[in-house]
């Protein structure tokens, strides 16, 4: 069975890492000094925090990487249980080799609870002499106090367009792709900055065809085209209700779009027009914010959308 392509073009030295120079400039001098702090790595998904944090660790230790790293999903492992078994065992054995320390990834450490971190705290401080902690978090401030003021925090940006675009041409030619310029494109504006999200729609994209194609592209990735939302918008700001209806349906249709996923692309169209003067454009935005809110909180998707349309109208109109 084939690998993932996020696993199996993974980074695996922090030399193959791309984008974020100056972290990973920081991360070699801890591998040439062989000693570092406690770390936060805070950002997006996608932008390569598990990587550079297993880059770092295979650099670290070489050969003996699986004896002295530890890789542990908070997500998936919530709750005070998992930092007082799993953790405190791997932290309470002494380095194998000749190694100062050993290295614990918590991936999504923001999800854990906060009697979690409470007890995290606390087992960092008992385990400092043999054990470094590296902690992943799309949001920083979800981390108690405590916890940050024991660690260096790199934060991690998405990365830019011609970094994905490369990386993503250097899988294509590793598996036969024929990939145009404008799929390229399409893949970083479904993904969104993400680059394993990027290669994951490229992996299903080239699971139909070997010639990969916008239309492909977004019709794997869920997504409308921009030209295709802008329009939607376009009709219901100018007093076009029933015309509107009809374009979204046609989407939802083509593309099997979640109502999250129109709203996204509404909100992405609205922020980026040109047509809009500030204010409406702020009003608009406002709404879209409550719209994927009722969303998250389980409302009917058509009727959300409907009314989001309406409310373009009547914005339209003002």
């Amino acid at each position: 069975m084939e690998l993932p392509w996020t696993e199996k073009y993974r980074p695996r030295t922090l030399g193959e890492l791309r984008g974020h120079k100056e972290i990973i400039e920081r991360l070699k001098a801890y591998v040439n000094k062989k000693s570092m702090p406690h770390l936060i790595f805070a950002g997006p998904a996608g932008t390569g925090k598990t990587a550079s944090s297993l880059a770092l660790a295979r650099d670290l230790f070489g050969e003996n990487f699986n004896q002295n790293f530890l890789e542990l999903n908070a997500s998936d492992e919530r709750g005070i249980d998992v930092v007082r078994t799993r953790i405190k065992d791997f932290a309470s054995i002494m380095p194998y080799g000749d190694y100062k320390f050993k290295i614990i990834f918590l991936d999504e450490s923001d999800a854990l609870t906060r009697d979690a971190q409470n007890a995290l705290r606390r087992t960092m401080e008992k385990f400092t002499g043999t054990c470094r902690f590296i902690m992943s978090a799309n949001y920083s401030s979800k981390l108690i106090e405590p916890i940050q003021s024991r660690c260096a925090v790199f934060r991690f940006k998405p990365l830019p367009e011609k970094e994905i675009v490369d990386f993503l041409g250097h899988i294509a030619t590793a598996e036969k792709l024929n990939v145009d310029k404008m799929a390229y494109a399409a893949l970083v504006y479904a993904s969104e900055g993400d680059m394993r999200k990027s290669i994951n729609f490229l992996q299903t994209s080239a699971a139909t065809t070997d010639n990969i194609t916008e239309d492909v592209v977004y019709k794997t990735a869920a997504r409308a085209r921009p030209k295709e939302i802008e329009q939607l918008v376009e009709l219901a700001l100018s007093g076009n209700f029933e015309d509107a209806r009809k374009n979204l349906d046609a989407l939802l249709f083509e593309y099997a779009m979640s109502g999250e996923e129109v709203i996204l692309q509404v909100y992405k169209s609205v922020s980026a027009s040109d047509k809009l003067d500030e204010r409406k454009k702020i009003e608009i935005i406002d709404r879209i914010g409550e719209y994927n809110f009722r969303l998250t909180e389980g409302a009917n998707e058509r009727i959300q959308l409907d009314s989001l349309l309406a409310y373009l109208v009547l914005a339209g109109k003002k």
